[in-house]
């Protein structure tokens, strides 16, 4: 049985995350019923603890018409118990969406709410749009469109700031997707305002993402092979990224192994080992041996799958190497930004 967070701040964002996640998998569901097989998300409970410290909910994307992976989970673990803890209880709808059509793009986001064991906590919010193939004017234009209006003028500029800076990939020279936004440490002072702010962000952020994605599958209802193969080369950029540079899904690997599967549900299903290979000396001692770690683990043939186990076995090799080589930790994300410190941050 699953124990949620005992304050009140904690159950409020706990009420908010399950609401976004419901609407999130609803719109997820209407596009498969609309353009696929109408094979509706399915959810995966997990446990933190045996449910002592909490767990989460994922819905995964089953539909294999529409989504090559697409995973929204909300989690909320906390340490009522445990008063030697400095957090109090960490609450999360985080979700990644890897449309299998080239030409509809992936997206990234994450809003929670941080509770330290003194009352004080802040929220995070998280939004970002990556496409595998050059996006039109149109689709960078709306999701940017959208972050301002969500945003607003006051946290715009600081949000897009950190967003670049987050999912920057300093050994390709690029970053991880075309429009990023981060707001770190979020608390104007007034629960219930930011609450609401966070809502109305979030809902923002599905409903231009599921229009962008309406419109990509009806103007482009088939691929080319060599844009099928550009989608792969993306999705192992994707899966350096995240397993190279990504604090939030190294800190939720680093903390424990109960949700492995989750944690790493933003790995698309297949990469291009030979160009992850390509990679290994373009990369900073030690990462270099992460991603040689990686490369031992994955299968061997191309296009390379990323199954239930491979991430298993993806997971046990980023924790050796950080266990190897902690000083690491501080070549990820660069930028003032505070590690997650919730599961499913990816």
């Amino acid at each position: 049985m699953k124990i949620t967070a005992s304050s009140k701040e904690a159950q409020i964002a706990n009420s908010l995350v399950e609401s976004l996640q419901a609407y999130f998998v609803s719109n997820l569901n209407k596009i498969a019923k609309t353009f696929g097989n109408s094979q509706n998300c399915e959810a995966v409970a997990w446990l933190r603890d045996e449910g002592r410290h909490g767990g989460g909910v994922r819905f995964e994307a089953k539909d294999e018409k529409i989504f090559n992976r697409g995973s929204v989970n909300v989690s909320q673990v906390h340490y009522d118990d445990d008063e030697t803890k400095k957090l109090s209880s960490a609450t999360a709808i985080s979700c990644i969406i890897h449309p299998k059509n080239p030409h509809a793009p992936s997206m990234h986001m994450h809003f929670s709410w941080t509770q330290m064991r003194d009352g004080k906590g802040y929220w995070r919010l998280m939004a970002d749009l990556n496409p595998s193939l050059l996006p039109s004017a149109r689709e960078k234009e709306l999701f940017d469109s959208m972050l301002k209006e969500a945003a607003g003028e006051k946290r715009l500029e600081e949000g897009l700031t950190q967003g670049d800076r987050y999912f920057n990939i300093p050994a390709l020279e690029r970053t991880r997707g075309v429009s990023h936004f981060y707001l770190e440490d979020f608390n104007s002072g007034s629960f219930e305002n930011d609450k609401a702010y966070v809502e109305q962000f979030a809902k923002k952020v599905i409903d231009t993402y599921t229009k962008i994605t309406i419109q990509a599958l009806k103007n482009n209802p088939s691929h080319t092979e060599e844009e099928k193969q550009i989608q792969i080369n993306y999705h192992t950029l994707y899966l350096l990224q995240v397993l190279t540079l990504d604090r939030g899904t190294t800190s939720g690997l680093l903390i424990h192994s109960q949700n492995d599967v989750g944690i790493m549900g933003s790995i698309p299903s297949h990469i291009n080992r030979d160009l992850l290979s390509s990679w290994v000396d373009k990369m900073s001692k030690p990462q270099d041996e992460l991603v040689k770690a990686l490369l031992s683990v994955l299968p061997t043939k191309n296009p390379t799958p990323v199954e239930a186990e491979t991430k298993k076995k993806l997971a046990n090799a980023v924790r050796g190497h950080y266990k190897k080589y902690p000083e690491a930790l501080s070549m990820q994300a660069s930028g003032n930004i505070v590690p997650p410190t919730v599961d499913n941050h990816n």
